[in-house]
């Protein structure tokens, strides 16, 4: 009897401490899991981390080549190595400044606002092979933290890359590097957190965004129309032909972002898995569609369908894709892409006009529409099936529109105190002459 009562409190002592232990270690997961730490090697998934390497890699050849030569083919000659300095310049700068500040206030814990300085100038992404220890962050603890925050910093690069387009020929260069450093700390960086850590708000409310729908195409194409306006159109827009010097380039800038996309989309997966595969295809469907909606509303139209027309719908249905890749069936896929195409016509004709902005390569009527419109379609057409969560059209409306009244005030006051105390815009003869020779003494040869 006695036997018996020591082994049952034995037991129940055992059970005790068995659940204690378990509830301790839950409760270590779960802080492990809020914000970035160091855990062991062996605990990385060697897959998923090549993976989202590639991924990485494919980002960042949408902006070094495919925007700088899509953007490049649009303009006139003598502004193109200018428009391809600016693509690379900006590159660079904000690869700088993503690792000195911009990484932490997106993606680390801080408030629903902002995030902490964990890892500011260039602190964390530790790693320790003598005790097998590695950096992860707390929203991918299966990749080393330096491949995830490389991710990350392709997006905060095309981001600033594609606000490119929209003042292209008339920007001074040193005033717009200042402009762009000042941008992706202050606008990008705390959009980013909103949306995409699970402390922003815009996150805690459930807005789904699974590739950058709002974080880069609408803040992407509101900045970009804000800057167009501010700048005034180019000397003689809507008043002489400004030929586009290679569509040919536009081409293969289009196909390198075509291409690049799928790291883009595929790899907000964060995992070699199933669901980055359904990405991948939803990804090249809704692209195919847009390109041929575009081609037809062209035609309809105009009359002929076109090259640039071709590109510019690819990339419009690569955008609105892009906020739903992760949530959406083919077919749903195919719907978005076809709307978007449209739609993406529209906004770099017919609302083009009506908003008067010399938006030269239509950042806003490709990138801002395109976002809007992939945005809510998201919240349509989201399946708890696939992303396991319910898409509400009003909470992306909110999102939306949290994101490009941001957007737009904090644009329109960088480039306000700029223009007080640097000035922005080139003076009439080196606009003339072109900002090749004007800005950097050199010129295309031939």
């Amino acid at each position: 009897m006695h036997r018996c009562a020591r082994a049952l409190r034995t037991l129940v002592a055992g059970g005790w401490v068995a659940v204690l232990g378990a509830a301790q270690t839950a409760q270590a997961a779960e802080q492990a899991i809020t914000r970035p730490s160091l855990v062991a090697v062996e605990s990385i998934s060697a897959v998923d981390t090549v993976w989202l390497m590639t991924a990485t890699v494919l980002v960042l050849l949408m902006t070094l080549p495919g925007i700088a030569l899509f953007y490049a083919g649009m303009v006139r000659r003598k502004n193109v190595l200018n428009t391809m300095a600016s693509v690379v310049a900006i590159a660079c700068l904000v690869s700088i400044l993503w690792f000195a500040l911009g990484y932490s206030l997106a993606f680390t814990p801080g408030n629903a606002w902002i995030g902490g300085d964990s890892r500011a100038w260039f602190s964390g992404l530790d790693f320790n092979a003598a005790k097998g220890l590695v950096a992860v962050s707390h929203l991918a603890p299966h990749v080393p933290e330096a491949a995830y925050a490389m991710f990350q910093l392709a997006f905060a690069v095309i981001t600033a890359a594609l606000l490119v387009g929209a003042w292209v020929e008339r920007m001074r260069f040193g005033a717009m590097l200042i402009f762009v450093g000042l941008w992706s700390l202050l606008v990008y960086a705390p959009v980013a957190h909103w949306v995409w850590e699970p402390g922003g708000w815009l996150a805690r409310m459930g807005a789904l965004d699974f590739a950058g729908g709002t974080v880069v195409h609408v803040n992407a194409g509101v900045a970009g129309l804000v800057c167009a306006w501010f700048l005034r159109p180019r000397r003689g827009y809507g008043h002489e032909p400004f030929e586009p010097y290679n569509l040919a380039l536009t081409m293969m800038g289009a196909a390198l972002l075509w291409m690049g996309w799928f790291g883009f989309n595929a790899g907000s997966s964060l995992a070699g898995d199933s669901r980055a595969a359904l990405a991948l295809a939803v990804t090249h469907i809704a692209a195919s569609a847009g390109a041929l909606a575009w081609s037809l509303a062209e035609y309809v139209v105009r009359g002929k369908a076109t090259l640039l027309g071709l590109c510019s719908g690819l990339v419009g249905g690569l955008v609105a894709i892009t906020p739903a890749a992760g949530f959406v069936t083919p077919l749903s896929a195919l719907c978005i892409g076809l709307i978007a195409g449209v739609a993406c016509y529209w906004g770099a004709t017919g609302l083009k006009r009506l908003l008067g902005a010399d938006d030269s390569l239509d950042v806003f009527g490709v990138h801002g529409v395109g976002g809007i419109v992939g945005s809510l379609l998201t919240g349509v057409f989201a399946s708890p099936q696939i992303g396991g969560v319910q898409g509400s059209v009003l909470t992306q409306a909110v999102s939306v529109l949290a994101v490009a009244l941001f957007t737009l005030v904090a644009t329109a006051v960088l480039l306000w105190l700029l223009d007080m105390l640097i000035g922005l815009r080139v003076d009439e003869e080196s606009e003339l002459q072109g900002l090749d020779l004007a800005l950097h003494r050199e010129r295309l040869s031939g």
